[in-house]
């Protein structure tokens, strides 16, 4: 692994990172083109359904391509899924060198594409940058090998571990910037998630609200097990607009159901579990809707409830400089908790970022 090797193979991770939040249930790839030194091509998917990254970069360089080397974040694929496969237009290119950054975990693929490559006698490299393109498709990654969305959760509290007051009162936690910021995540998520106590509670938009660019707004979900969603809710007020799924119990009103239907709610009943609605059940159908990735916003008891089912992988955790007190005001997790300080899950941080006063801790659990 040569230092212009690492060069051009970062420009093509961030050519890819271009279209976070966009390519779902796709991976996010890009693609560079280098001859005698020089990049003469490049480009990245920019959505499912769409020309792959290594298209639009042969696209890019035109005859040129021939006996150049091809940088690639993912391994080209060598399946007819949306598009044609990639190793088919690579060989018919004439590319000498394919350098690919880390294999697609997709069966499908899954080194088949470096074989026909290798075969076609190109001369290949894997694994230059492979961390940080593993890291860019965290979401991809998961998705595929697991058939489960990636799901990350978010919260935000007081430096005395206090989501709202005892009143209930939660405006604001954190300052502009870095709910400004959340804004960024729900324009990069599949989804976002919350409980029904916080659409009673606050009667939210759940949307993506960014002033220097068109955000995208996510698909609401929404855990209702009474089926409590009011009717002259915002959420549901604008579910022809922003897509809303509600799960709830299967003896939840049939009426209310009924009255709901006809504004763009998607209600999905469920046997409940110790009155709840079953939260890996709830994963599992939304991964079959092609749902691979969910942003968590909920309160402490939906909080505790993804936790202690495993079903996190990322926390996006806002701390802000000021105490609240109150013995009945709510910490970001509820339910019963640990028992033992040793039983206390346990979490690496990656990442810690500052706010105007607040600081953002992004961690993974395990």
């Amino acid at each position: 692994m040569n230092k212009k090797d690492i060069q051009y193979m970062q420009r093509a991770i961030e050519m890819a990172s271009r279209a976070r939040g966009r390519t779902s249930p796709n991976p996010m790839v890009g693609a560079v083109i280098v001859k005698d030194g020089q990049i003469i091509g490049e480009g990245y998917h920019q959505k499912a359904g769409t020309p792959h990254a290594e298209i639009h970069a042969l696209q890019s360089a035109g005859p040129e391509a021939s006996g150049a080397t091809l940088y690639v974040s993912l391994e080209p694929c060598c399946h007819h899924g949306r598009t044609p496969p990639c190793t088919e237009a690579v060989i018919k290119a004439g590319i000498k060198r394919v350098v690919i950054a880390v294999l697609d975990p997709n069966p499908k693929v899954a080194g088949k594409g470096l074989e026909i490559l290798q075969q076609a006698g190109m001369e290949t490299e894997v694994g230059v940058m492979q961390e940080a393109a593993v890291q860019l498709n965290e979401v991809f990654f998961k998705y595929i090998q697991s058939r489960m969305p990636f799901v990350a959760l978010k919260t935000a509290m007081t430096l005395d571990g206090k989501i709202a007051a005892y009143t209930g009162d939660s405006r604001w936690i954190t300052g502009a910037d870095a709910r400004n910021y959340v804004h960024h995540l729900r324009n990069t998520y599949d989804a976002i998630l919350v409980g029904i106590g916080t659409v009673l509670a606050d009667n939210p938009q759940l949307n993506t609200r960014l002033d220097e660019e068109k955000g995208r707004d996510p698909i609401r979900i929404i855990i209702d097990s009474n089926l409590e969603l009011p009717i002259d809710s915002i959420i549901a007020r604008s579910s022809k607009e922003q897509p809303t799924i509600v799960f709830c119990g299967t003896n939840s009103d049939e009426k209310k159901a009924q009255q709901l239907a006809p504004l763009g709610v998607d209600i999905i009943k469920l046997d409940l579990e110790e009155g709840k609605v079953p939260l890996p059940e709830v994963m599992s159908i939304l991964a079959g809707r092609e749902i691979t990735s969910i942003l968590v916003e909920g309160g402490s008891e939906i909080n505790a409830s993804f936790i202690n089912k495993g079903l996190v992988d990322k926390l996006y955790w806002f701390i802000a400089p000021k105490v609240v007190g109150g013995r009945g005001a709510p910490s970001p997790v509820g339910g019963d908790g640990c028992k033992f300080m040793n039983d206390a899950i346990q979490l690496s941080i990656s990442e810690v970022q500052s706010f105007e006063r607040d600081i953002l801790i992004t961690a993974t659990l395990g």
